[in-house]
């Protein structure tokens, strides 16, 4: 057994666990467990400095969950849009393959609650019908494995199901959607590495939405991977009292970027079922969205998006720089307030725009016809 297997082994994850770990009623701990269960492990635990910070807020159940049903199962419809068993077919090109139900922590915040840890949800025997299809439609040309986290597979189980998708021609690129790198580092090995790039090309996209999760164990854990040809990017989602501060988000997407971790996405909290208490305004978004842009690298300033409820896929946000816009110009501001003009060039797409031909050039032409006309008339006349 690997030592990220036996950290998963004596991770907490019992209702007396809960109980004697974080004090929570025992009536509470039994409603949490059978709602959603807990898997904190050793690693993650210890990171935690004080009840309440926020570690403990993403991992540690909380008796408001269960005041908290309003929402969907499944706010993003991943299920409706599920062809068959363990895949998402949402965008043309792009499928999410789910790998397994099982994770290294289970996060409160997790939006696949209805099928996280639930081994009949996400099942090993649905991974043929899902490579049948996959094979079947060739404008899919990304996969993304997730679950679950498909690194709670062993190395050979995972390279199994790698090997078959290379064996697939239309299928370009291969993600790994995982959270070990966040949450339990110690699973990211050279051996794992070194399986990983036989398989090029692989990304990975990863999870940290604090500061105080990039350790030493983590960096190594990313650049294991980066030096192993494997670029890594980074998903946070903005959450109450966990990350809704900008100076916040610009120390963690500066952190990323000296561990070679490339920020990727920044989400507003999902529409989940338990999970509300964690969700801030829009507003509260943008404003930290906008202390990025322009204050730091643009490396370190990641796409702002909604994941749409029902379906309707990453829409992207922006803090409004455009103050006002027609055919001739555009009147911009920049991330000091001052204000800038850009001329609006004409071609296919803007026929009226700035430099194109005006009919007021045909004037001189007239006028020099009609000067010419009078000389001629002049001459005549004389």
């Amino acid at each position: 057994m690997e030592q990220w297997q036996k950290m998963i082994r004596d991770s907490v994850h019992t209702v007396d666990q809960l109980v004697e770990n974080f004090g929570i009623n025992r009536k509470a701990a039994q409603e949490l467990d059978e709602f959603f269960q807990a898997r904190i492990n050793p690693y993650y635990l210890s990171l935690i400095r004080y009840p309440g910070d926020p570690i403990w807020l993403q991992c540690v159940p909380d008796k408001i969950e269960l005041e908290d049903f309003k929402a969907e199962d499944d706010p993003l419809m991943e299920d409706a849009m599920s062809p068959v068993s363990n895949i998402t077919h949402r965008y043309p090109d792009r499928a999410l393959f789910l790998v397994t139900s099982q994770c290294g922590i289970y996060c409160r915040f997790c939006t696949r609650k209805r099928k996280v840890g639930n081994y009949e949800k996400i099942s090993m025997k649905g991974l043929e019908a899902a490579f049948k299809y996959l094979e079947e439609h060739s404008k899919i040309r990304d996969v993304i494995l997730s679950g679950g986290d498909p690194l709670m597979l062993t190395d050979a189980m995972l390279e199994k199901i790698l090997n078959r998708l290379r064996q697939i021609k239309h299928i370009e690129i291969i993600r790994l959607g995982t959270r070990m790198p966040v949450v339990l580092p110690q699973r990211i090995t050279p051996k794992l590495c070194n399986m990983l790039k036989k398989y090029h090309p692989v990304y990975l996209n990863t999870h940290f939405n604090h500061p105080w999760e990039i350790t030493s164990e983590s960096s190594r854990a990313c650049e294991l991977l980066a030096d192993a040809g494997i670029p890594v990017g980074n998903q946070m989602v903005i959450m109450r009292n966990v990350n809704d501060d900008p100076d916040v988000v610009k120390e963690l997407m500066q952190k990323l970027l000296r561990i070679r971790v490339r920020p990727y996405y920044m989400y507003m909290a999902d529409e989940t079922k338990g999970a509300n208490h964690f969700r801030t305004s829009i507003e509260t978004g943008m404003k930290i969205a906008e202390a990025l842009r322009g204050h730091t690298s643009g490396l370190a300033v990641p796409h702002f998006v909604i994941d749409a409820p029902g379906g309707g896929g990453k829409i992207p946000l922006l803090p409004n720089y455009v103050l006002h816009m027609d055919e001739e110009k555009i009147i911009l501001r920049n991330f000091k307030n001052k204000v800038y003009s850009y001329k609006n060039y004409a071609d296919k797409n803007n026929p009226n725009g700035f430099g194109k031909k005006k009919k007021v050039k045909n004037t001189k032409k007239r006028t020099v016809k009609k000067k010419a006309e009078v000389r001629v008339l002049e001459e005549v006349e004389g």
